[in-house]
């Protein structure tokens, strides 16, 4: 049955219930697993390419994403499994010149060395022609800046060249959309982030209706073992269950946080695509079915952040995003090609008030 998102997070992926069991199943650590001595291997033969938990987990991200799913160890292995399993020498590949650094890196090291050719195009284009494109990447809302692009539009187009488009749901997470819905033959992202949202776990995903795709990804996965351990699947799936919960509370953060840092005269580019003076708001509020708790904006300097970060008692510098606490990122610290003031904030779920009252003094003490 059709079910709210808090409905369908919760029972993701469940069992049946049956009297005395868990309502999750702990963690199945098995690397074998006793084999039938006449039929050989069933449904689990080796840990590798077999793992109940792991199935639990991806039957939850399925249901949320709409469309089967395969977990790798983290987003980066999901994004650089798919574009492996998909490209061969020769072949143009379309890539957000905004989007995760670690991505662009891969393309212009790893891809180009093998005869892929990548074509770098901003997450707000314009875009180019996808004549002669074998795939389209998107990121929207792009990390770290928070562009957002029309995906059913870019979809028809890449389409109608002949092209593969898949898009990395990360920061928006199926619960803000959902790309196989809006015309994407893929949803890749990593699940370390706001999916599972407490920081203790690295995970990656590739979601696809795809059945033929789904089955060279499967046999990519398994012959080059980039699979999630069965705990870090039991602690994402038990994760799951509260992201409709932590979507609301972070996004009304970032809401007032964004028109908080908008209002300061000491504070630049503030973007976050909920705002209605932001230039992705016409599409993010039309595509989105929710904005993200993550707001962007420029302090001037390195050494302005550092002591911001260093004033604020609430507010944590770390890398990732999504998580519970509150976290700012200098990107640039990362070799990332932004600005060296820029900052990337994840709001957690913190008191709003809390979280103002401590922004508010940390920028003015900085």
């Amino acid at each position: 049955m059709s079910t709210g998102d808090s409905t369908a997070a919760v029972h993701a992926g469940l069992p049946e219930p049956v009297p005395g069991q868990p309502f999750l199943p702990g963690p199945v650590f098995a690397a074998p697993y006793h084999l039938d001595p006449v039929t050989g291997p069933g449904e689990n033969g080796y840990g590798r390419p077999d793992n109940p938990t792991r199935r639990a987990l991806e039957a939850a991200i399925g249901r949320l994403e709409g469309g089967a799913v395969l977990a790798f160890a983290s987003g980066q292995a999901a994004i650089t499994g798919m574009l492996l399993t998909v490209l061969r020498p020769g072949d143009t590949v379309a890539l957000p010149s905004d989007g995760y650094f670690t991505v662009r890196a891969f393309a212009d090291g790893t891809l180009r060395d093998l005869g892929v050719k990548p074509l770098l195009v901003p997450t707000a284009g314009p875009y180019p022609s996808f004549a002669g494109v074998r795939l389209v990447l998107l990121e929207t809302p792009a990390n770290p800046g928070l562009d957002v692009c029309d995906i059913r539009a870019v979809a028809d187009a890449a389409h109608a060249a002949g092209a593969l488009v898949v898009v990395d749901n990360t920061t928006a997470t199926p619960l803000g959309q959902r790309p196989l819905e809006l015309g994407a033959d893929v949803v890749v992202a990593s699940g370390t982030k706001a999916l599972t949202g407490h920081s203790d776990t690295l995970l990656g995903y590739v979601a696809t209706n795809d059945a033929d795709l789904l089955a060279r990804l499967t046999s990519w996965r398994s012959q080059t073992g980039g699979v999630p351990g069965a705990f870090d699947a039991w602690l994402a799936h038990r994760s799951i269950g509260t992201l409709d919960l932590r979507l609301a509370r972070q996004t009304a953060n970032a809401a007032a946080v964004a028109e908080l840092l908008a209002a300061r005269p000491d504070v630049h580019g503030v973007r976050w695509p909920g705002r209605p003076d932001d230039p992705s708001y016409p599409v993010a509020t039309a595509q989105m079915r929710r904005i993200p708790g993550i707001v962007s904006f420029d302090l001037g300097s390195a050494e302005r952040v550092a002591g911001f970060l260093q004033a604020s008692t609430l507010v944590f510098a770390a890398t990732s995003f999504g998580g519970l606490h509150t976290t700012a990122d200098r990107r640039a610290q990362w070799g990332d090609d932004t600005a060296p003031g820029f900052v990337r904030l994840s709001c957690g779920i913190e008191d709003t008030d809390d979280l103002l009252a401590d922004l508010t003094a940390a920028l003015d003490r900085a």
